[in-house]
């Protein structure tokens, strides 16, 4: 089922989220609205909180950017383990529909996350892979894009942003 995408200033979007602990038929099921809810907005990363859900459940399906060998993961209670070099990114958002800001990442990472079985798996991810992963992350833990750019560039966004959203009203 394809589920309404809570967009900024939604509180949800700025609360870390709680860890899963057992993964049920429930679980399974808010999987599968995540990936239709996704793929209906042609997003390549969704968190479970932008579709309302405190949970620390990732999926990423990075088949449609053809940057890099395509990634398609349902991650967990993710966690990084390591992180290498950096990598700078004009990055979009399904919360911030329209907006988009360049954001430094790391260039390479390896995390742990458990799948839908509830087996712990270890991934290396780099490159466009590794920042959709960082961005989604960052949703996990109540950290929005927006809150990764500095000064000027990000009044100008979230003036954009402000600008982008009468338009719609």
């Amino acid at each position: 089922m394809v589920r309404k995408i809570l967009t900024f200033p939604h509180p949800i979007l700025k609360t870390p989220t709680k860890e899963v602990d057992v993964i049920d038929k429930e679980i399974e099921g808010l999987v599968r609205d995540m990936f239709e809810t996704m793929y209906h907005a042609e997003g390549v990363g969704l968190a479970a909180n932008q579709i309302g859900e405190s949970l620390r459940i990732m999926v990423i399906d990075t088949t449609p950017k053809k940057e890099s060998p395509p990634v398609k993961l349902v991650l967990i209670n993710p966690e990084v383990l390591s992180k290498e070099g950096s990598i700078k990114y004009t990055e979009g958002c399904l919360s911030f529909p329209g907006l988009t800001v360049e954001v430094e990442r790391f260039r390479k990472l390896v995390v742990k996350a458990k799948d839908l079985t509830g087996e712990e798996k270890v991934y290396e991810l780099e490159g466009f892979p590794a920042i959709v992963f960082q961005h989604e992350m960052d949703h996990l833990m109540g950290i929005t894009f927006i809150d990764r750019v500095n000064g000027i560039k990000r009044r100008l966004a979230l003036d954009k942003y402000a600008k982008l959203q009468k338009q719609k009203a």
